[in-house]
């Protein structure tokens, strides 16, 4: 679809206080991650960055400078089929940390590789940090806005999950040198390491495994680490010493509900935090995935107090692929990051983008809705909107899973 031409609203498109500037599919490898960053290039251009879902593509570079003309400058190929660079985001000062993960364990390459970004057409690698070995799959996440360090979710050569659903970690990589990364901690949910003086947990029905995924540290409090850990629930971490991550608090929400907890978002100017859930099945099987809020002015008792309204279960589990809560924006702590603590914005796959109000965190309201119709080679037969990244001028972008690549909006709220 052409850049410049927004798409035809279809029978079963919603648009709600969100006007589409453009689409674009991205030269038609329009399956995307969750990884979305935003550059300033050297001559003022505004480069979005995006992580692909699967091969063959790494990540796609977009100038958005116009938000109604986007237009890809460099799209780069992994090296390996079985290969994935879910996620990636850039420093302020130019470099870009984008994590590879495998399919199976054992294969390689998988890790984080650091990219100088400055020149956007060229991109050039710095470092790899490699993370595979014959219980590793690699990193699934990574969390970079300070330039300093990595935060990141993976696997390690010396680390036997008790579980193959366990494999993933939190690991900490000092990237001050970043020609040489070095790790200086790691965290795991004690039992799920063999050797482990603990019983491993038990597993969930779903069982997505008890293991880390976001990995997010904000300057407002740089020795806290908000950490969710899939089937494990939600953990705020003491890192004022990185080399010993301790535990400060821990929150879940499953039992009773179904696991895998994604995302973490804190918002200190109201003592509340957003967490969300993934769906992760087909057809809503795993219905309710929802975006909770919590009471956090005593980070040691957290309590849920209200979750973000869904959209009707009935008229979407049957549309096609999943159906509930994703990812939110984060609130990401850089200049071209739009931040708000009375707006959540989320994706719901197939529910599309959705926009919350909770100046009353105790009612969240929706305020916003986008539901395109399915891609063009959409093969579950709906949009599965993947991520959602909000830049300072309050520019709002969504991607789909599949093929439907890169929607741009403006809001009216």
């Amino acid at each position: 679809m052409d850049a410049k031409n927004p798409l035809n609203a279809g029978p079963s498109a919603v648009t709600w206080n969100f006007k589409l500037l453009a689409q674009h599919e991205l030269g038609g490898f329009g399956g995307m991650g969750e990884g979305m960053s935003i550059t300033i290039a050297k001559d003022g251009r505004r480069i979005m960055w995006l992580a692909h879902e699967s091969a063959p593509k790494n990540f796609t570079g977009v100038d958005v400078s116009d938000p109604r003309n986007p237009r890809v400058v460099v799209q780069t190929d992994l090296p390996k089929p079985y290969m994935r660079s879910n996620s990636l985001e850039c420093s302020a000062n130019g470099i870009m940390a984008v994590a590879y993960q495998t399919q199976k364990v054992g294969q390689q390459p998988a890790g984080m590789e650091l990219f100088d970004v400055s020149v956007p057409e060229n991109p050039k690698s710095i470092a790899f940090f490699d993370t595979s070995g014959a219980h590793s799959r690699g990193v699934h996440q990574l969390w970079f806005c300070d330039g300093d360090y990595v935060h990141m979710a993976s696997g390690a050569p010396d680390f036997e999950p008790t579980h193959p659903n366990d494999d993933q970690f939190y690991r900490c990589i000092d990237v001050r040198n970043p020609s040489k990364p070095v790790e200086v901690g790691r965290w795991w949910l004690p039992g799920t390491k063999r050797g482990d003086n603990v019983v491993p947990p038990p597993r969930h029905p779903l069982d997505k495994g008890y293991r880390a995924h976001n990995t997010n540290v904000y300057p407002q409090k740089g020795d806290r680490l908000y950490l969710t850990y899939i089937d494990g629930g939600m953990f705020v971490m003491d890192i004022s010493d990185k080399s010993k991550p301790q535990v400060v608090t821990h929150w879940t929400n499953s039992p009773p509900y179904t696991g895998f907890m994604h995302t973490a978002l804190p918002l200190f100017g109201r003592d509340l935090m957003i967490v969300t859930d993934e769906s992760t099945e087909n057809n809503a099987e795993d219905w309710p995935k929802l975006i909770w809020v919590l009471d956090a002015r005593d980070e040691k008792h957290l309590v849920s107090i209200a979750t973000c309204p869904m959209p009707p279960v009935e008229a979407f589990k049957d549309r096609g692929g999943r159906f509930g809560a994703h990812n939110i924006h984060e609130n990401v702590p850089l200049p071209t990051s739009w931040n708000s603590e009375d707006i959540v914005l989320g994706t719901f796959f197939n529910g599309g983008m959705r926009a919350y109000d909770i100046s009353n965190p105790y009612a969240p309201k929706e305020v916003g809705a986008f539901v395109p119709p399915a891609p063009k080679g959409a093969n579950p037969g709906a949009i599965q909107l993947n991520d959602v990244f909000v830049d300072e001028r309050q520019i709002v972008y969504t991607v789909d899973r599949h093929s439907g690549g890169l929607y741009i909006l403006e809001t009216g709220f």
